[in-house]
């Protein structure tokens, strides 16, 4: 039986996905087993080239973002050190959202805090007093509160609730004593389980027009 003698490709070979072996290419499959280079259809060769090639510029460019929010990053926090020592003053409020911007308003930069909330088991007790409130409710009236409550809870997947339809719960006014409560048990069940910051970029052409995002979300551009 021959043995298999598996060699270091060279750059390009490595780069397009192509190990030598015995002195023969070959590419690995989806399941990890080689196949010769001369097996493999053209059309999953050009598929295969033009997927890495993109890869390839899309790690670049990720490396590179993550090198300008590091920079932006401690460029903002040298600021803020330096304003806070010469200064005393300190830009933001007591969240952490921090605003900064050029002396003509043209260019703006802003910092801004998200939190993660998640619900603790007080959300079971709102839910029970949205239930009662539901039931005595006619079927005829307040249909949108009806629509509100059905996605905030996604009934049809236990144990999910929709977070934006649970906050637009608890800006609806209805006197029902069941329904204060149970705002108050939403409002009770939130917590903070984390957040996550922000950079977000603006500039304008002039101080009559409206800021326009530099957009580096690539869904978005």
């Amino acid at each position: 039986m021959e043995a298999v003698l598996i060699e270091q490709p060279s750059a390009t070979e490595a780069a397009a996905g192509i190990i030598p072996v015995n002195g023969r290419s070959y590419m690995h499959d989806a399941k990890g087993n080689l196949v010769p280079l001369e097996n493999v259809k053209a059309e999953h060769k050009l598929e295969d080239e033009i997927v890495r090639k993109i890869i390839a510029f899309a790690e670049e460019l990720s490396a590179q973002i993550a090198r300008f929010r590091g920079h932006t990053m401690t460029d903002l926090g040298d600021l803020d050190a330096l304003l806070a020592q010469e200064y005393g003053a300190k830009i933001g409020g007591a969240k952490g959202n921090r605003t900064y911007q050029t002396f003509d308003g043209l260019m703006k930069v802003q910092v801004q805090i998200s939190d993660f909330v998640d619900f603790g088991p007080q959300l079971q007790v709102a839910k029970k007093l949205l239930d009662e409130c539901l039931m005595e409710w006619s079927a005829d009236s307040r249909p949108e509160i009806r629509a509100v409550i059905t996605k905030a809870f996604n009934t049809e997947k236990e144990g999910q609730v929709n977070r934006s339809e649970i906050f637009m719960l608890l800006r609806l006014d209805i006197d029902d004593p069941r329904w204060q409560d149970a705002m108050r048990a939403i409002r009770d069940a939130m917590r903070i389980t984390g957040s996550k910051e922000y950079v977000r970029f603006y500039k304008r052409a002039s101080i009559n027009d409206r800021p326009q995002a530099i957009t580096i979300d690539l869904a978005k551009v």
